[in-house]
């Protein structure tokens, strides 16, 4: 099992679990720009479900692009948006405008344009 730095409270030398290892491998080979939902790993993983993936990237996202996993409805991470808006940002990734009634004026991810379905890449095994 490949061994990654600190993460939130874990000791360096931490093991992670196997699920945990592939959910990040997948989360390593989302493009600059792109995204995959919760649900869209775990089906892609054939294993799991998107709360088990928010699991694993709520513990051990740090050491990924954290940001290219997301919820399905487009919503910004709650209490990480800015961060995120950052990477977007600088990505490239396709957004929408927040409407003026939504909270914080905040812009969504753009899923159908943002969306990414890992063709021509073979999920982690």
């Amino acid at each position: 099992m490949r061994q990654y730095g600190p993460v939130t409270d874990l000791p360096e030398d931490t093991e992670l679990p196997e699920y945990a290892e592939r959910v990040l491998a997948v989360a390593e080979l989302i493009p600059p720009g792109r995204v995959m939902t919760y649900g869209d790993v775990a089906e892609w993983l054939g294993e799991g479900g998107p709360r088990q993936v928010g699991r694993v990237m709520a513990l051990y996202g740090a050491a990924v692009c954290w940001w290219r996993v997301v919820r399905a409805d487009g919503v910004l991470l709650p209490g990480h948006e800015l961060r995120a808006l950052e990477h977007y940002r600088a990505e490239g990734t396709p957004l929408r405008e927040a409407g003026r009634s939504a909270d914080g004026h905040v812009p969504r991810l753009a899923l159908a344009r943002a969306r990414w379905d890992g063709s021509g890449v073979t999920p982690p095994t």
